[in-house]
This record gives structure tokens, C-alpha cells and sequence, in this order.
């Protein structure tokens, strides 16, 4: 899937805007990353929640401190001590697996950075449509063409005996000339002859 650029572009505002409360916060050098990335133990996808959470991250890295085991997946109580700074908590209970890692931001928070969500929103917004339109581009010649690309595909042979698979629709529509022979593509029968597809 292509970045979008407004999305990558709006990604390192906003992260300048957690940096103008939080200065030893790092620069960010891919937001990419965080797009391009579907599912981790924060949760799937960008967003600014997980932008706070990336940046916690980001500070207790800075810091020198261990917020993380289990290759990452485990956020331990150094991590959620950080988080909290950045105005996130956690349920109650801690996950045997990730630990603190399902963070969310206090309302205050929200309040704070309404305007950099409110940006953030309609850039992910644009993204997710244009990941949509490139997935429906490859969803196959169902999708592109209407009806002509469904149903299941036959074993079609030529006079020369080359085969491949198309789906009889196709076939109905306009022979399949082969290039060798130049002989349309057939149906083979149990007896063997070759017959002309029927709609």
C-alpha cells in the first residue's frame, strides 16, 4: 500500500505538537512506520492515542529506561509511569501478555490536543479511502467488470493441446484464440472432444 503523504506529513505535526509539552521527547524519523504498521500491542493502526503511546516510548527511550520485554509485546509499569505523564491510563487490569500496553487518553488530554486529533482525523480519514480504492484496484476482474469475472473456473484446451483455467463467462462472452495454433480455447468433454461453452 502507497503512504499517503498528507498522512505522513500530518503525523510529524502532530508529534512536534506532543513535543512542545514534552521536550525530551525525540524527534520522529519514520511516520511511515506507524502507518504502514497494521497491528502491534498497542493496538492496530494510527492514531493519536497511539502517537501518545509511541511517544512514551520515545521518552522513556531518552530516559535510558526498560519499558518493554517479550520483544516489545510486554509493557511493564515503567512504561505505563511515562504514559501517564503524556495523559494516558490503562483498565485496571493488566494483560498477561502485553501488560500496560492498551493505553487511552484521559479526557483532559483529548481536550488538550483537540485541534492536532481533530487535523490528524481528516488525514487518516484521507488514507483510509485511498487504501480502499488501491485494495477494490486488486479485487480481480469480478470487481473491475462486473458479473464477466465471477463464478468458478474451467479447464479450457486448444487444438494443440495447451490448457489453462478461465472462468466460463469469460469464455462465453468472445473465443480465446491460442497463440501458437490460433485455435479457440474448448471445453473438454468426458469423451474427450473439445465443445463450445453455453451460457
Amino acid at each position: 500500500m502507497t503512504t499517503h503523504p498528507i498522512l505522513a506529513a500530518e503525523l510529524a505535526v502532530a508529534w512536534a505538537d506532543i513535543q512542545q509539552h514534552h521536550v525530551e521527547l525525540p524527534d520522529l524519523a519514520a511516520p511511515e512506520s506507524l502507518i504502514n504498521e497494521t497491528v502491534s500491542a498497542c493496538g492496530p493502526g494510527p492514531s493519536f492515542e497511539r502517537l501518545l503511546h509511541e511517544a512514551a516510548h520515545g521518552i522513556a527511550a531518552a530516559r535510558g529506561i526498560r519499558d518493554t520485554s517479550r520483544a516489545g509485546r510486554y509493557h511493564n509499569l515503567r512504561f505505563l509511569a511515562v504514559a501517564s505523564e503524556l495523559g494516558l491510563e490503562h483498565p485496571a487490569e493488566v494483560h498477561p501478555n502485553t501488560g500496560f500496553s492498551l493505553t487511552r487518553m484521559l479526557p483532559e488530554t483529548q481536550r488538550l490536543y483537540r485541534p492536532t486529533i481533530a487535523r490528524l482525523q481528516i488525514a487518516l480519514d484521507a488514507h483510509s479511502e485511498s487504501a480502499h480504492k488501491e485494495r477494490s484496484d486488486f479485487l480481480g476482474p469480478a470487481a473491475r467488470f462486473g458479473d464477466s469475472g465471477g463464478g468458478t473456473r474451467v479447464k479450457v484446451v486448444c487444438g494443440c493441446g495447451r490448457n489453462l483455467r478461465v472462468v466460463r463467462s469469460i469464455l462465453v462472452k468472445a473465443p480465446i484464440l491460442c497463440g501458437r495454433c490460433e485455435e479457440p480455447f474448448l471445453i473438454p468433454t468426458p469423451t474427450g472432444e473439445l465443445e463450445h461453452p453455453q451460457v
